[in-house]
């Protein structure tokens, strides 16, 4: 299924409206600790390394991390998860609290520890981490406890999210508690699964795998957009999800529509950057596509924003978040850059193209101005020859040499540049509006058909008769410019003084 990218004023709308936005966050919280330093010797009590501690710092992580990074959009968020009634919990409902995120959801358990992670890290590589959680599901008090916190969450968010990380959290009870209530008021729930069963989050709206959690479902591999479709429809199919996003690291993701009359898969390739640290992309491509949702955006349209999220994300360090105004950034460099790349494209004309631009130009009282070079290697002189030219007249085509008709007049070692990449440099110019190849050895059979009114070049062309096409240009009435060059500056000096 192929999808419309919306227009910069709508995604503007879709990122503002998620502003306040109530979003419910249920899952496996924890506190990722990060203790940095570097590492010069090695201890003498045994062959391991030393690490000289230069700084601690603790984080939200898991299912807090989502939360963290709804904050980030501008939500208004309610966490529920289960931590330990010991310092790292009441730590864990600080940072909560200090991030304006609501606690009210979070249930203490004197059995278990708070979950924490603490990565030991030198010189930006994590060298160890240390775990300490039991996995467990929770008594069924604490499970009770939990539930109603959840119900309730579900009732006052516009969206929610399960985020599984398989610590014991969500249980089937508790996810079904949360879809149960959110389907009364048509609330959307998507979910981030871990580990079998995902019976529990049947019902869902959007369920969100990653590529090897789908194939360890399915028992077959995810290797192209047909066994990705493959694969959405049989978890749509058994979990009665409406739909099923599948994210599939550089292949990107898919998004597939499990209504029954519109059943297809969207992918959208990959956002095109250096990847950094993909720590917490998943956990940014479910909270734009919860925010956007709740926006009111259609579940394709806030996935493509996940995919721009997660683009920005990957060139962080660490499970950093990204906000709305970097996603608008990234989408208005995307639009700039393509409508680049597409005007660069489209200056490459072929002759029947370029005559009728000429003829258009003419047509609304402008004067087409028409030049002519190898242009091997682009300099100075080349640059302001061309934007003199063009201040002649109101538009500009530029008819420059092939290969094969540069080598004829320049000699075997010419050119330096292949034709194709000659002409997209000029056309890249500003003051350029057409650019042709020509494959003689002079443009006068393209000048005819092109028919300008006026024909430039160089000053060093003293007189106009020798100029080539100044006879067909003055019989319709043109003129002949010549231009003065800019001294020095020329692709031969330049081979010249590259050879010494």
């Amino acid at each position: 299924m192929s999808f419309k990218q919306p227009d910069i004023q709508q995604v503007e709308t879709y990122l503002r409206g998620a502003l306040g936005k109530k979003i419910a966050v249920i899952g496996d919280a924890m506190l990722d600790g990060y203790i940095i330093g570097r590492i010069d010797r090695i201890s003498p009590e045994a062959p391991v390394p030393v690490l000289e501690v230069e700084s601690e710092e603790w984080k939200l992580g898991g299912a807090a991390n989502v939360a963290q990074c709804l904050v980030a959009l501008g939500c208004d968020v309610r966490m529920c998860c289960i931590t330990g009634d010991d310092p790292d919990g009441r730590l864990f409902c600080d940072e909560l609290k200090n991030l304006k995120i609501d606690p009210v959801g979070v249930v203490a358990d004197a059995s278990r520890p708070t979950t924490r992670k603490t990565r030991v890290i030198a010189k930006q590589q994590q060298v160890v981490r240390l775990d300490h959680e039991v996995t467990h599901v929770p008594v069924a008090s604490i499970e009770k406890k939990l539930i109603t916190q959840v119900k309730a969450a579900a009732k006052w968010a516009d969206a929610v999210i399960l985020s599984d990380y398989d610590k014991g959290v969500l249980t089937e009870a508790v996810c079904q508690a949360a879809i149960e209530v959110a389907d009364k008021s048509e609330t959307p729930v998507l979910v981030d699964p871990k580990v079998r069963p995902w019976t529990k989050y049947k019902n869902a709206t959007v369920l969100k795998p990653n590529r090897k959690e789908t194939e360890q479902y399915v028992g077959f591999a995810i290797t192209d957009d047909k066994t990705a479709e493959e694969a959405a429809s049989e978890l749509v199919k058994k979990l009665k999800t409406k739909s099923v996003l599948v994210t599939r690291g550089s292949a990107g993701m898919s998004l597939f529509d499990g209504k029954p009359r519109s059943r297809s898969l969207t992918t959208f390739k990959a956002e095109q950057h250096e990847v950094f640290d993909v720590t917490g992309a998943g956990d940014v491509v479910i909270t734009v596509l919860a925010a956007c949702l709740a926006a009111g955006a259609d579940t394709p349209t806030a996935t493509w924003l996940a995919n721009v999220a997660a683009g920005i994300k990957v060139q962080k360090f660490g499970a950093a978040t990204v906000t709305g105004q970097e996603i608008l950034e990234a989408i208005e460099t995307q639009s700039v850059s393509a409508s680049k790349e597409l005007d660069y494209e489209r200056k490459v004309m072929t002759r029947k193209q370029a005559a009728a631009f000429a003829k258009k130009q003419q047509k609304q009282g402008k004067k087409v101005v028409f030049t002519n070079g190898c242009f091997d290697i682009l300099h100075l002189g080349h640059v302001t020859y061309l934007e003199k030219s063009r201040r002649t007249g109101d538009a500009m085509i530029v008819g420059i040499n092939t290969d094969d008709s540069v080598k004829r007049l320049k000699g075997p070692g010419r050119p330096v540049q292949k034709e194709h990449d000659r002409a997209r440099i000029i056309a890249s110019q500003a003051c350029v509006d057409g650019v042709v190849l020509f494959d003689e050895d002079t443009p006068y059979d393209l000048i005819k058909t092109v028919n300008p009114d006026i024909l430039t070049k160089g000053a060093d062309y003293k007189r106009k008769q020798d100029i080539v096409g100044w006879d067909i240009v003055e019989a319709n009435g043109g003129s002949i410019k010549r231009i003065e060059l800019v001294e020095g500056k020329s692709t031969t000096n330049l081979i010249n003084k590259s050879n010494k």
